[in-house]
This record gives structure tokens, sequence and C-alpha cells, in this order.
């Protein structure tokens, strides 16, 4: 079997690098449905590039003790399909053209055709995790984060172009919308590995703090990076009205009064004035407050991953997470 392309995230993590591989093997053999559009278009998905963290850290996790490795993968490959899921019908909600670097499935294939897709992934994730789950209880897990991620998603449409959103709500919203997902990958390499609740939900309580700041730090890279480098039109989320960290920090200052008539053009603002944006958001400190915001969050998890077994899966844990702080891309 020829091996799967990872992304170079896991140059610097050769132990990790065979399980990963395995992941997405696993995830396009279970990719077993007719219609030729939708496979290809799943599997589009599944080798676009993405960084496999959330499968990462559910095997991290599950390395602080000895336990049935393919059973580890298959779990591991579960998560990184609900999360592919869940991002396929976000490009269908946003109807984004371009995600890493690549054209969108529903740009590409049409909407129906990407509807269908993340569908049949949700049914592909329970599919797994009906043959390896240990208990009911991480089932259960999984159908209460589905729901949590689907809350986040409800809570942003409702605060489009919301000028008076809290930072409390931003917080609330990515919580939801990615947060929840980095804990219950972390929640699951440990408790599936036959770890104590307890120490599952130690893992858990890691794996918030470093969900919350891996999405602020995406969102503070739409604000310093150019199109070609994040593989999307910049500032699109202040486009289509959902308001970020560095734009929540900027609107506290006394830039507010430049922002204001630009922000209430809405859909209609050009790239040309998306540009000013940016520039007024980097010169009121809104993206060096986010980067501070991202740093604590960052903090709080290495503080709690030091907390763990000194092995070298905690080393790896370690690891990882500092070298998110610092991502381009």
């Amino acid at each position: 079997m020829q091996a799967t392309q990872l992304h170079p995230l896991w140059h610097d993590y050769p132990a990790l690098q065979p399980e990963l591989q395995q992941v997405m093997q696993l995830m396009e053999d279970n990719i077993n449905i007719a219609d030729t559009a939708i496979t290809d278009a799943i599997l589009a998905m599944i080798h676009s590039g993405g960084k496999l963290l959330r499968p990462a850290y559910c095997l991290l996790f599950s390395q602080f003790k000895d336990t049935d490795r393919q059973r580890m993968i298959a779990l591991a490959a579960s998560l990184e399909t609900l999360h592919t899921a869940t991002l396929i019908h976000d490009d269908i909600l946003d109807d984004a053209k371009l995600r890493r670097h690549q054209v969108t499935i529903q740009e590409q294939f049409g909407k129906d055709v990407a509807v269908y897709a993340g569908d049949y992934l949700f049914v592909v994730v329970f599919k797994i995790l009906a043959k390896y789950s240990s208990s009911f209880r991480s089932i259960q897990l999984n159908s209460e984060n589905m729901e949590k991620i689907l809350i986040g998603e409800v809570q942003q449409k409702d605060r489009h172009y919301h000028l008076d959103m809290t930072m409390d709500q931003y917080k609330e919203q990515i919580q939801g919308k990615t947060a929840e997902l980095f804990a219950l990958s972390c929640f699951l390499g440990a408790y599936e590995s036959g770890q104590s609740e307890r120490f599952a939900v130690r893992a858990r309580n890691a794996g918030m703090a470093i969900g919350m700041a891996f999405q602020i730090l995406d969102d503070i890279l739409d604000y310093q990076e150019t199109s070609h480098e994040i593989g999307k039109p910049i500032l699109e989320d202040v486009a289509e009205g959902v308001y970020t960290s560095p734009l929540l920090f900027a609107l506290q200052t006394d830039v507010r009064q430049d922002l204001l008539p630009l922000l209430r053009l809405q859909g209609n603002i050009t790239s040309q004035q998306r540009e000013q944006v940016q520039a007024l958001v980097i010169e009121a400190g809104g993206v060096d407050q986010a980067k501070q915001l991202a740093t604590d969050y960052t903090n709080q998890a290495l503080k709690l991953l030091k907390k763990f077994p000194d092995t070298p899966a905690r080393a790896m844990l370690l690891q990882l997470t500092q070298q998110l702080l610092t991502r381009h891309n």
C-alpha cells in the first residue's frame, strides 16, 4: 500500500506518521458508495492537505497506556471523518469557493452533491464507532459533540453582522464550533485506551484549551496573511458578518468610528475595503491582543499537559501544542 502524503507538520513526528497514514487509509476504505461523483468529492476532501490534528491528539493521548492500536486508529479516523463532514457543510452554508487552496466540494460538484457527501460522512462516523468503541459512552459523547458543533454554528449565524458582539459571545461560539472537537479527541484517546474517566476529563480540559487557541490563531491568520497563503480570500468572514477576536478587540478602540462605516456595507464590501479593515484592525492592536488571548489559552494547555506522566507521548503533545502557536497556515 502506498503511503498517504501527510501535511509537512508531521515531518518532525516520525513516530506518529505511520498511524496518521493508517487513519487516512481507513477513512478512504470506509467510503463505500455507488455514486461516483460523491465518492470523488469525498476522496478529494480527504486528500486535500488537512493537518489531522484531531486524530493526532486522540492517538497521542492513547499512548499513555498499552492498548489496541488498530482500535485507536479507527476511533481517530472517526474524529477526522466527523471534522471533514462539518467542513463540507460549513462550505455550503458559507458558499465558499476555496478551502485548503483547493476548490470546495460545493463549488466543484454543486450543493446537492456536497450535502449528500457531508451526510454520508456522518453515517461513516457512527459506522466506525459502532464497530470499534469499547462502550456506549464514546458514541454518546460523539453525538453530544455533533450537537455542540451545530449550536456553535447556529450561534455564529444568529450573530452575523452583530456590531456589538461581546468577547464572551465569541468565546462561546468558537468553543462549540472548534474547541469541543479537540476536547472530544483528547478525551476519547485517553478514555478508549483504558484510562480512568478522571484522567480522560483532564485530557478533555487540555484539549478544550488547545482548541480555543487553535481557532483564535486561525482567526488571526485572516488579518496577517495574503489570500494565497491562507488558501481563501482575506476577510471572507467579515464580508459574511462573522466577527472574530482581532476585529472585536479593534472595535473597542478609537478606530471603531472608522470601522463601522465599512462593516455596515456587509456583503457589499469590496476587496479594497476589506484591506482597509485589515489595516485598521492591525493599527488598533486587535491582532496583538488576539495573539495574547491565544497565548493565554496555549499556556493554559501546556500547564495542563505538563501534569501528565513524563513519557514520549507527553513530549510530543507539548511540542505539537507549542508549535501550533507559531504556525503560519
